[in-house]
């Protein structure tokens, strides 16, 4: 291989890593969060509690679920199936974050005191 070969493949290999590296969130407006969902449990077997595979009424209490009932170590790799679209860690927690998620976030509102 010659010099030049070499750089040129190395370039391609930049081009492609980040792209792999990272998948891009969907974008998540208008997602329904009342349709029924299944939770799929890491394979990490990281932490006390173990996690297994769940069905829910709707995507909200799911989502609800898995941020405030698991672990964070657990909840790498763990992902719900909601009108089978597949939605990864990243954006259970931006669901979870969003204005338009419809429960009461019961960890963050135990801290919040007003005077």
């Amino acid at each position: 291989m010659t010099q030049q070969e070499i750089e040129t493949r190395e370039i391609e290999t930049d081009a492609i890593a980040p792209n792999q590296a990272r998948p891009r969130m969907r974008e998540l407006t208008g997602f329904n969060f009342n349709a029924p969902a299944e939770l799929f449990p890491s394979r990490i077997k990281k932490g006390r509690k173990l996690t297994r595979y769940r069905r829910f009424d709707t995507a909200a209490e799911a989502i609800r679920f898995a941020v405030e009932e698991i672990a964070p170590p657990a909840l790498l790799g763990t992902y719900l199936e909601v009108e089978e679209t597949r939605i990864g860690t990243a954006e259970i927690q931006a669901l979870y974050d969003s204005a338009a998620f419809p429960l009461q976030r019961h960890a963050a509102s135990t801290d919040c005191e007003t005077d």
